[in-house]
């Protein structure tokens, strides 16, 4: 993943007209159920967050960009998990993960419809809860209520955390280190959710 991260924020720094429809990919790779394994979004956005900090970004396209971005992949999922049910069990990649969907579906079934809402902040299954909830026939205008009230306080919380380390960093340690630091950790936690998952899983069919 670093060969992804690196060079977008060098390519939203270096371009920062670009950074709104940048992050607005970022939040819909990170929420996108068929995309998220892939995709480093939340690294991303608390990275961005730390060039806000030094004015290298602007705030209000970014954040428009993510929220916009997090909302839609929620609804695609989502209309995605209505249209077509529990054949998505045979694609990419539940195939490949099949533990992934019926963990989705459980945390659905025991939180209902505010599993939209709180799901998102928890990462191993963020992407999986709209899929879940389409496939649950979750009434459409709960399931919009909770995708965006939760977008809007998810994607500036990341972007804010960044901008909160960055602008801590940059007075006792400098950008340069402060960027350094910031990616050493997100890449450590990424490779501990890795970890995680892989666990999981094996846990789940032994």
């Amino acid at each position: 993943m670093d060969s992804i991260v690196q060079p977008t924020l060098a390519f939203i720094a270096a371009h920062s007209d670009w950074a709104a429809v940048v992050m607005f990919v970022t939040a819909f790779g990170e929420s996108f159920a068929f995309l998220s394994l892939l995709f480093p979004g939340t690294t991303l956005l608390i990275a961005a967050g730390t060039l806000m900090a030094d004015g290298t970004l602007p705030y209000l396209p970014v954040m428009a960009g993510a929220v916009l971005g997090a909302t839609l992949g929620d609804s695609v999922s989502y209309w995605i998990g209505r249209r077509f049910g529990g054949g998505i069990a045979r694609l990419w990649p539940f195939s490949r993960h099949p533990e992934m969907l019926p963990a989705g579906i459980r945390f659905f079934e025991r939180h209902g419809g505010k599993s939209v809402a709180i799901g998102r902040f928890f990462g191993p299954i963020r992407a999986v809860i709209p899929l879940a909830a389409g496939l649950m026939r979750m009434p459409q205008g709960r399931f919009w209520l909770a995708n965006v009230v939760s977008a809007v306080v998810w994607a500036p919380m990341l972007l804010f955390a960044g901008d909160a380390v960055g602008e801590a960093g940059d007075r006792l340690l400098g950008a340069t280190n402060t960027f350094v630091l910031v990616f050493g950790g997100l890449t450590l936690v990424g490779i501990v959710g890795v970890i995680w998952a892989l666990m999981r899983t094996a846990r789940s069919r032994s």
